[in-house]
């Protein structure tokens, strides 16, 4: 080989490694981009360490009216959710444990209001009103946006059901991810357990009857890791979704 020949392999050689230089850099550099950009999903119980203002929960809104009906479908989209409480467990007996646990004065039985505060080990959680734009209500949207951990935590619930007449044999029909247990006007009535996907129904009550005027609906949803939610609704005697009620959040249903 000439020397011109060698010089001339030696400039597209170096050509080359430059090329694929460039290339490299712009895959690691994209790469990045997109992580930077990614919504923080960490499936630990921990917050932003940066602070900052979270954007507001994309599927939940403020209540704008006093009282609301149920969709279509009879879904239940206005509650009462405190902020998350450590909690792990997701067995029936973890569950029940958790569940019976005392975090703070009459958990069984207050129907706070918007904004009220328990202390819980020496932590001030507040209550949030809540109606959501899905059929389900997303508690992982609800934590997130407020800076609060998603996993390995217990959410408390509460909405008040006003019934114009007396409705028997009524039953309430739930999914939840993952574990939960609910209660009508202070009795428990459902229970499901381990880590699950939220189904629609996937835990009807034993038939029951709402009183006219307000009924109170209690629930605890305990969750693993990762994505959590809930949905509810009444079914009649014909197991068709109960929509002739209103929702609202004090103890006279308003």
């Amino acid at each position: 080989m000439n020397m011109n020949s060698r010089r001339l392999f030696a400039h597209k050689r170096c050509m080359k490694e430059r090329a694929i230089f460039w290339m490299l850099s712009l895959v690691v550099l994209a790469a990045a981009t997109a992580f930077a950009a990614a919504p923080d999903a960490r499936s630990s119980s921990d917050t932003d360490a940066r602070g900052g203002v979270r954007d507001p929960a994309p599927t939940l809104r403020r209540p704008a009216t006093a009282t609301m009906a149920p969709d279509a479908e009879g879904f239940i989209r206005r509650w009462l959710i405190l902020e998350p409480i450590p909690a792990n467990g997701l067995t029936d007996g973890a569950v029940q444990a958790i569940v019976k646990t005392e975090y703070f004065p009459n958990q069984l039985t207050v129907i706070p209001k918007d904004g009220d505060k328990v202390n819980v080990k020496g932590s001030d959680l507040t209550w949030h009103a809540e109606d959501t734009t899905e059929y389900n209500v997303n508690l992982y949207h609800f934590a997130y946006a407020l800076n609060k951990p998603t996993s390995y935590v217990l959410f408390w619930a509460v909405t008040v059901v006003n019934c114009p007449n007396e409705m028997k044999d009524v039953r309430l029909a739930i999914g939840s991810n993952a574990a939960s247990v609910w209660w009508v006007n202070g009795q428990e009535v459902i229970g499901i357990y381990g880590d699950r996907q939220t189904v629609i129904d996937d835990g009807v009550s034993k038939r029951l009857t709402l009183k006219k005027g307000p009924n109170v609906v209690r629930c605890a949803v305990i969750n693993g890791r990762g994505a959590t939610d809930f949905c509810a609704r009444f079914l009649d005697r014909n197991d068709v979704p109960i929509n002739q009620i209103t929702v609202g959040l004090g103890d006279d249903g308003k």
